[in-house]
Parts: structure tokens; sequence; C-alpha cells
């Protein structure tokens, strides 16, 4: 049975452990820039490509190759989320998304309820989804970089591959706020991004992370916590208290 929902206008997504599975942050993306890394500090450490990513690091330790190297396994060894290493993730996956070496996995039912949602509307019914009504803006917002989220869906597994000409804005916790507070939420729905000011309640916040969903719905915004395989496991509690999705079919 769909969730009950009042159609939103936008649709903010999150990325890891809502529209691709968690592991892939954990287990591909971390991995690939720390193995690239080296190689990278090597060939590149005066270069005018790198030299604001490096500058962007604490003097201390972009004295060296060695010293940012060391700074850089220390940060992801205990997953600090801090902006300047997630612009440098960004630098190095970039690499890998051209080569094909990196490809974003996404759950099944993500690309076609994007190209729904953005082409032919919330399809509350057949006459207005024909014609093309109610139609969704989507917008991201991730702990990742804005440069890592347009990475990540310009190359994903789905058909078509590249969906970052149906996203309508991109929020990181650099331009937008901590995941968490309530504040971040309405920042977006304040920004610039938001051209025809679309109110917070017509806004659908979709995240795996309970605290994110609870912050969203502080701010007026209707959100929903999603249940994707590899995610923790949700307690009965939160069961009771929140609406809770295992695919986007259900909206």
């Amino acid at each position: 049975m769909a969730t009950p929902i009042k159609q939103p206008r936008i649709v903010l997504l999150d990325i890891e452990g809502t529209v691709c599975p968690i592991s892939f942050v954990k287990d591909v993306l971390f991995p690939y820039a720390l193995s690239a890394l080296p190689g990278t500090l090597q060939r590149e450490w005066d270069s005018p490509t790198f030299l604001p990513y490096r500058q962007a690091f604490p003097a201390e330790h972009a004295s060296s190759p060695d010293a940012l190297l060391a700074h850089v396994r220390d940060l992801m060894a205990r997953d600090v989320k801090i902006a300047y290493l997630k612009s440098l993730q960004g630098y190095l996956w970039e690499s890998g998304y051209a080569s094909g070496e990196l490809r974003a996995p996404l759950f099944p039912d993500v690309a076609p309820k994007i190209v729904q949602w953005t082409e032919s509307g919330w399809g509350q019914s057949k006459e207005e989804e024909e014609g093309g009504k109610n139609k969704v803006k989507v917008m991201i917002y991730s702990s990742g970089s804005v440069p890592a989220q347009k990475l990540f869906f310009g190359h994903t597994d789905a058909e078509p591959s590249d969906l970052r000409p149906r996203i309508s804005g991109w929020f990181d916790t650099v331009n937008a706020g901590p995941k968490t507070e309530a504040e971040s939420y309405r920042r977006i729905v304040a920004s610039d991004e938001n051209v025809e000011q679309v109110p917070a309640e017509e806004w659908l916040f979709l995240s795996d992370n309970v605290k994110e969903v609870e912050a969203a719905k502080e701010a007026g915004l209707q959100s929903f916590v999603v249940e994707r395989p590899g995610n923790a496991p949700l307690s009965d509690e939160v069961r009771g208290r929140e609406r809770v999705i295992r695919s986007f079919d259900e909206l």
C-alpha cells in the first residue's frame, strides 16, 4: 500500500543508504581515494590544478606529501566529515569516474522515479501523469561535497546514466549546514535554488538517517525514513513514530 503523503513540489534526496547502498561509499569510494592519493601527491603536488586542494588543508598537514597523506589516512580512519577532505576525495574520484573504474550503483527504483517526477509529474492520476501536471523538482542534500554529488549522479549504472540534468539543486554541509540541524533545512528552503519559493510543507526529504528526518520535520518539511538493504536496523520505536518506506515506488 502506498504511503499517504501530501504531494510535494520538491523532493530532497539523501544519497548514501537512500539512493545507493551504504557499502558503495565505505567499500568502494573511500578505498579508491586512499589508493589513488599517494600517486596523485607524487605527480601533482605542485600542479596548479591540485594546489587549491592542498592549500585547503591546515598548514601543518600540507607541508609535505607524507604529512598530507598521513593526515588524510587518519581522518578517514576516524570517519571525520570535514570540508577540505571531502573536496579532495571528490577530486580523486573524478578520474575514477572518467575512466569508468567507478560507477554509482543506484537502487533500481531510484532513476525511474526521478525521471517520472521531473518529466511526467507525481502521477496521482493517469490523466495528470500523461499531461505532465504536478511535475516535481528533485534536489540533493548529502554530507558529500557538491562536486562529489555531481560526479555521482553523472556516472550512474542506471538508464540514463547521467541524471544531473534532472537535478535542480545541490546541497552539502558547506552551503546548507549539518544535516541533523533543522536550521539547515530552513536554509535550503530559503535558498536561491528554490526559485518558486515553494514552502517547506511542500517539500519531501528522504533519508536513511532518523536524526536527519527529525530535523527536516522540525523545519516543516515532510520527511520519511528510507529502509534499504545494508542499512542499520530500525528500532520498533522508530517504526512506531516515523513513516518508513523501502522503495520510492511506495510513494
